[in-house]
């Protein structure tokens, strides 16, 4: 798939009215998840900006207390939805730790880990299988379990992150084919995949294939796809991020379709705002916006053309979980549960503070391991009080970590995506071959 940059490009300062347009009053405290956590006016997002005034107007240079505390941000965006002054902080967070990755330098240990996954791994999908295909034999050794035991209390390093579960079969195979609608076709959808998806929750990918079938899509499944660049953003590697992202416009933009549909809340967002990588007036945004008019999460999609497959009843109570992406960089909230509610027989119960983050987060499970413990504790409270028996959500690093959740503080849930328990309710599901 070709060779990534290595050189990092010099970002352009955002304006500065981006950050003055934060007005200090703080209603954003109370749903800020670090905030919370600490109660640290410099891990909360007004405090936050201050310090990226600080570095981007004021001759600050990052130091290791700048770089601390936005390494402590979830960059869940949870602070948008409740501003009244409409600041983006996604869009200063990521600038943010792009200055931090081109002046600031780590720990060895630290600039070597970033670099080989970052630039040497994620981008190539031969190199992710190859590691999913060794983390599958480190499961099935006792090893998981013996680190389960000895990190079970929340302050310590969640081990289900560090083995994530690999499906026994990639979706590498569905690559470049067509599969027919079910019925009428009402529609022609292109699927992005993604890349953890592919190698850690092929169900997943399979359960959105059938669903759109049944309900009168066509789906294309492009070939050459991999990563949308949503960790490489989040982590400051926008040359990475960019050259990601020219390979997506390649692939999808000569796709004939009404959509291109993900089931990915983070690759959504980041295919959304995919002109923020490139300079206006620039043929690679003109592009940008082009794609991010196409896009569509796969349950905004499924509730805009309307469910006509026929369902049957599960009996089921389940509670669903507001991935951060979907819900405060998208602002889509009513349609998946608008998706469960047709389910029939299923109760959705509310749970508090379904849009707070369940600390995923990209890899911040890996990388601020405690804090997304001590997050995860307290969302896994919320859920027990619904005494759901499944967690419903929208994105797959919700479900890898609600399910290492479960493993520690749950009380044997399933967790699984909007789209298959649609799947699993579906009277008539489509059979699996592709169009001639």
């Amino acid at each position: 798939m070709g060779t990534l940059p290595t050189i990092h490009a010099e970002e352009e300062k955002l304006p500065w009215e981006d950050y003055a347009r934060c007005v200090h009053c703080g209603l954003c405290l109370n749903d800020c998840p670090t905030y919370r956590l600490w109660g640290q006016e410099a891990d909360s997002p007004r405090g936050r900006i201050q310090q990226m005034l600080q570095v981007e107007y004021g001759g600050r240079h990052p130091d290791a207390s700048f770089v601390r505390h936005i390494d402590r941000c979830l960059d869940c965006r949870a602070c948008e939805s409740v501003c009244p002054s409409g600041v983006e902080y996604g869009k200063l967070v990521e600038q943010a730790r792009a200055r931090i990755e081109q002046e600031f330098r780590r720990s060895l240990g630290g600039r070597l880990a970033r670099q080989l996954f970052y630039r040497h791994l994620l981008p190539y999908p031969g190199r992710m299988a190859s590691l999913a295909r060794w983390l599958r034999r480190i499961e099935r050794t006792s090893l998981p379990r013996r680190i389960a035991r000895r990190t079970r209390q929340p302050a310590r390093a969640l081990p289900l992150h560090l083995l994530p579960p690999v499906d026994s079969e990639f979706f590498f195979s569905r690559h470049g084919l067509i599969f027919p609608a079910q019925g009428r076709r009402r529609a022609r959808v292109a699927l992005f995949a993604g890349c953890v998806t592919q190698l850690t929750l092929t169900s997943l990918n399979e359960a959105t294939l059938r669903v759109l079938q049944a309900n009168g899509c066509e789906v294309v499944i492009p070939a050459g796809q991999w990563c949308c660049g949503a960790l490489a953003v989040h982590a400051g590697f926008r040359d990475v991020a960019r050259a990601l992202a020219r390979r997506v416009l390649d692939t999808f933009l000569p796709v004939s379709c009404d959509a291109i549909v993900t089931h990915t809340a983070g690759c959504g967002s980041t295919l959304k705002e995919y002109a923020r990588l490139f300079p206006p007036g620039s043929k690679d945004h003109a592009r940008a916006g082009e794609l991010a008019q196409r896009v569509r999460d796969v349950t905004e999609w499924l509730d805009t053309l309307g469910l006509v497959a026929p369902l049957d009843a599960l009996a089921l109570r389940v509670t669903y979980q507001d991935p951060c992406h979907l819900a405060h960089g998208q602002r889509i909230r009513q349609a998946p549960r608008r998706l469960l509610r047709a389910i029939p027989g299923l109760e959705l119960i509310e749970m508090e503070r379904s849009d707070q983050c369940c600390g995923s987060a990209g890899v911040y499970n890996l990388t601020q391991a405690a804090a997304a413990a001590e997050i995860l504790r307290e969302k896994m409270r919320h859920i027990a009080a619904t005494e759901a028996q499944t967690i419903v959500t929208a994105n797959s690093g919700c479900i890898l970590q609600l399910r290492a959740g479960v493993a520690l503080w749950g009380e044997k849930q399933s967790v699984v995506h909007v789209v298959e328990l649609l799947h699993r309710a579906l009277h008539d599901p489509p059979g699996g071959r592709p169009a001639s």
